[in-house]
């Protein structure tokens, strides 16, 4: 299983970015895809997830501003970011978890999000 972010890059406080990963490979139909970020200096945190079934959670600090969605015929996560703020500045790395026994793990390579003001 292989997955690939996009859609990283630099932008005014304010402004709106879209992200997407797409999960290739043997994908088991039942999973929770998620977003993670990571910022210099600080742990990993989770920003958002949804499951196959279209359930999903965020973080605190992303309620309201940020919307994950993700389109099962193409296996393929996608994180609308609204009204950024330089707090949200990382590389924000995609995940998918199979729902199964062995709770199979997956992450991809991250794509860097840079928020100035």
């Amino acid at each position: 299983v292989q997955l690939q972010a996009s859609g990283g890059g630099l932008v005014q406080a304010g402004g709106s970015l879209r992200l997407s990963c797409a999960a290739s490979g043997s994908i088991f139909s039942s999973n929770v895809m998620r977003w993670y970020r990571q910022a210099p200096g600080k742990q990993r945190e989770l920003v958002a997830a949804i499951t196959s079934g279209g359930s999903t959670n965020y973080g605190d600090s992303v309620k309201g501003r940020f919307t994950i969605s993700r389109d099962n015929t193409k296996n393929t996560v996608y994180l609308q970011m609204n009204s950024l703020q330089p707090g949200d500045t990382a590389v924000y790395y995609c995940n998918i978890q199979f729902v199964t026994l062995a709770l199979d793990n997956y992450w991809g390579q991250g794509t860097e999000v840079t928020v100035f003001s």
